[in-house]
């Protein structure tokens, strides 16, 4: 499952990555429960994590899985390419109760809005959030993603936390394309439908 992904010189997309269940979940009843990931992981999905390392320049998390993330790479026993991108790449920790991440090559943000703002603005690759489903709920609100990208898990997880969020409003989604793994995984692309 080799993809490319169309490069847009005039623009720097803000890219959503994450693997969700069936049944809309992100992770279990408690924080980081995601063995079900172990369902979809295998050499492709491999492959396709390690392109977003040559697709993007700049990591953004929200301050949970920011401390998961920082807590998992840098000793990370497997999945050399990906550890490698993933401490080398330039990284955001959006929060308002830390003020210092420790992480290589991280730095913290208050305002993720107004950052990501002037950072779509600049020169650069793809920035991608991993996880975060807070974060990403609040950009997609404010109109700031560009493509939603989703791995839907072949479970039915019967409970957990949301990856999308209530709201009061339909967010039309227009589909970019789709890959069955041999998993049974299935990659979603999707782009916000502007108003």
């Amino acid at each position: 499952m080799e993809t490319r992904f169309k490069e847009d010189p005039d623009t720097r997309k803000l890219v959503v990555w994450n693997l969700m269940t069936l049944d809309g979940y992100f992770e279990g009843t408690k924080p980081w429960d995601i063995d079900f990931h172990n369902l979809a992981w295998d050499p492709e999905l491999e492959r396709y994590a390690e392109q977003f390392g040559e697709e993007g320049d700049l990591l953004v998390f929200g301050r949970k899985t920011y401390e998961g993330m920082a807590a998992y790479w840098p000793t990370a026993e497997s999945e050399e390419k990906i550890k490698a991108y993933m401490n080398g790449i330039a990284k955001i920790a959006v929060s308002k109760t830390i003020t210092t991440a420790d992480w290589n090559n991280t730095r913290v943000v208050s305002d993720p809005v107004s950052e990501l703002k002037k950072l779509k603005a600049e020169e650069g690759k793809t920035i991608f959030i991993f996880g975060s489903a807070e974060l990403a709920d609040s950009l997609l609100r404010e109109g700031l993603v560009d493509e939603i990208r989703i791995c839907l898990v072949p479970l039915i997880l019967g409970g957990g936390n949301p990856y999308f969020k209530p709201t009061d409003r339909q967010l039309p989604l227009k589909l970019l394309d789709s890959t069955t793994t041999a998993a049974g995984a299935v990659i979603l692309r999707y782009e916000p439908v502007k108003a």
